[in-house]
């Protein structure tokens, strides 16, 4: 049987792996409720915007643009992945991984040549142990997304599509809908669909008396590049906002390990501390008996 003060050494262990997981939740806990602020926020713009090239296809037929009406003949295809940099936090990762596996192997099925870029190391390092060759890590993204980087990256995309460097992108991500439901998505970002003419809530009456100064054309120049940048923000937003859900759920779920552990750690301690103490009192008994066997 093992000795009480092993067991007495076990729980010290595992109260201290316990601090430390409560401490990480509530941590979680705070980011996940300043994530999800910012979330709602960015979500509200980006369909602030919708709503306005909705209510821009009432006026008429959607002019032509290079962002929803390129059709390439590269046949290649840009495939961005969003993780993370840190762990503990459950299966968030691995179904990241698995579903981009999953992905791939349907691209390449189909026929394209797939350039691929990972924002977070820890979905760099899992596909690249599956030999994925991998373009582009953005390591300083995923902790905390802010816009200025992202900005700058949407840029770089828009200026390859329209250049031809390839056909698609598509985003792979974890979308927060609420506190417990997470659900993997891959959406594609270029070309942008056209919308279609439906009732707004901002809607002006009179779609033909609308004054659009300087031109729809002009517009849209304006408006698209802006509804790209932000959606790929919101993204990135979803992305970090799933990781601290992930990580607020996997470090309660050990700190109610850590309680179940030590219950059962107590539960030996106190049958192995008894035992020793009846082996203790055996043995003072036995010596006594021996001492009045002498006499």
């Amino acid at each position: 049987m093992v000795r009480a003060r092993t067991l007495e050494k076990r729980q010290k262990a595992i109260r201290n792996i316990q601090k430390i997981t409560s401490t990480m939740a509530l941590i979680a806990t705070a980011r996940f409720k300043k994530a999800w602020n910012r979330v709602q926020t960015a979500s509200e713009y980006l369909g602030g915007l919708f709503r306005l090239l909705q209510d821009l296809a009432k006026v008429g037929p959607a002019p032509a643009h290079p962002l929803w009406d390129a059709k390439g003949q590269t046949h290649r295809l840009l495939l961005l992945v969003l993780s993370s940099n840190r762990g503990l936090c459950g299966g968030y990762h691995a179904a990241v991984v698995r579903h981009s596996m999953e992905r791939l192997q349907q691209l390449h099925a189909e026929g394209w040549q797939v350039l691929v870029e990972v924002s977070g190391k820890r979905a760099a390092s899992a596909l690249r142990f599956r030999q994925v060759p991998i373009q582009t890590v953005h390591g300083h993204l995923a902790d905390r997304p802010q816009w200025e980087p992202i900005e700058v990256l949407a840029q770089r995309y828009l200026e390859e599509f329209r250049q031809g460097a390839w056909d698609r992108m598509e985003l792979i991500y974890t979308s927060s809908e609420t506190v417990g439901r997470q659900r993997l998505k891959t959406e594609l970002l270029l070309p942008l669909p056209k919308p279609e003419p439906v009732e707004a809530q901002l809607a002006l009456a009179d779609p033909k008396a609308w004054d659009l100064y300087p031109s729809v054309p002009a517009i849209l120049e304006e408006l698209l590049p802006r509804f790209f940048k932000v959606r790929l923000f919101v993204c990135f937003l979803q992305a970090a906002l799933s990781e601290q859900i992930a990580r607020m759920f996997a470090m309660k779920t050990a700190t109610e390990n850590t309680e179940k552990m030590l219950h059962r750690l107590t539960l030996a301690h106190h049958r192995a501390r008894q035992s020793q103490i009846t082996a203790e009192i055996l043995e003072v008994l036995s010596g006594a008996e021996a001492l009045e066997q002498r006499r």
